[in-house]
């Protein structure tokens, strides 16, 4: 996808019609944006392997620096939560769960050797890192996936905090979710993300990683190419609609960008499966994984942004604030400039 990768024009031509409307948009990329040097700024990024901006659903910027072009699945990491939020919201609607507010005890085996008090924390808690449990991520990550039974060990962690209050991020959580979608519907979370993210949005959803019981991994190691995670993106700005059919609820998206807990990483709030934060003075709504696997969406300009990026440690905290500083600099106000500009010069 970038000089020297893009596909010869007779190629493109008999490709393009098999190709989604996204992916014909971008098969020749072109900066739209005239954002001076883009590609090298973004080179400097070393990890950085790949950025799609699309304005009002149209790509205007696809650079592919290093790594998988655009139409090829990375691993997202934990970006994959803001997938399985999504899940959790068509699952509301299709009465799988019968809220944010139903106790986890009615959708998921609780080992006998549990705290009374997990009967207490709610869909939406996990969805918000809200459990109160001990995490299972950071310094408690590899003593878990290292364990013979991901969902017992995350539900029998000690409480540190009350259901509903301090924010602890923890993919265990997220775990939780994929194991009371597949025990509710008796389907794999794969054979449901298929089916109500990957047909209804034509995209591939490859196999990701499962635990020792079988379920798919919840809220890590997803394999989405960045074309699928800007149809993601469009999603949710487009208030869960795609091509006319309401794919997520209708007021899902309004309900999971609600600040709720407060990272302690970086005091920006989370709502179910997005970062909720201000980029250049506009209200921004981001998805995270490890690395810098991340999905922005800008409502108030119609911007969403893919960028990839190497996911193999280790990898510094500071590169996900170059990114936001990508885009801050760089991108939005390119957008800003191209949004003010007379009619004319915009072709």
């Amino acid at each position: 996808m970038t000089p020297g990768r893009r596909l010869p024009i007779i190629l493109l031509l008999v490709l393009a019609p098999l190709l989604s409307p996204l992916a014909r948009a971008v098969v020749a990329p072109e900066n739209r944006l005239d954002i001076e040097g883009f590609a090298g700024q973004a080179r400097s990024l070393d990890r950085l392997h790949s950025v799609l901006v699309a304005v009002g659903g149209e790509p205007v910027l696809a650079e592919v620096l290093r790594g998988p072009d655009l139409d090829q699945p990375a691993n997202i990491k934990s970006l994959s939560k803001t997938i399985m939020a999504a899940l959790v919201g068509v699952a509301i609607e299709r009465g799988v769960f019968e809220g944010t507010e139903q106790s986890i005890a009615e959708v998921v085996s609780i080992p006998p050797n549990a705290d009374d008090g997990v009967r207490e924390i709610t869909v939406g808690n996990l969805l918000s890192m809200q459990a109160g449990l001990q995490r299972t991520s950071g310094e408690y990550y590899g003593i878990w996936v290292n364990s013979n039974h991901w969902v017992n060990h995350a539900l029998t962690r000690p409480f540190v905090a009350e259901p509903g209050g301090e924010m602890l991020y923890s993919t265990g959580n997220y775990h939780i979710l994929s194991a009371a979608l597949t025990e509710t519907t008796g389907r794999s979370t794969l054979a449901l993300a298929r089916s109500w993210l990957g047909e209804p949005l034509n995209i591939t959803i490859p196999r990701w990683p499962r635990d020792p019981q079988g379920i798919y991994f919840g809220g890590n190691d997803m394999r989405l190419s960045p074309l699928a995670l800007l149809a993601i993106g469009e999603l949710y700005r487009n208030d869960g609609r795609h091509d006319g059919e309401q794919v997520l609820p209708q007021d899902w998206v309004d309900t999971s960008w609600q600040p709720r807990g407060v990272s302690r990483y970086t005091d920006d709030h989370y709502g179910y499966g997005w970062f909720v934060t201000q980029l250049n003075g506009h209200d921004a709504y981001y998805g995270r994984g490890y690395g810098g696997q991340m999905l922005y969406v800008v409502p108030s300009l119609s911007v969403t942004v893919v960028m990839t990026s190497d996911p193999s440690p280790p990898s510094s905290p500071s590169f996900t604030q170059r990114l936001d500083d990508l885009m801050e600099r760089h991108i939005l106000p390119a957008v800003e400039r191209q949004a003010a500009a007379p009619d004319d010069t915009r072709d």
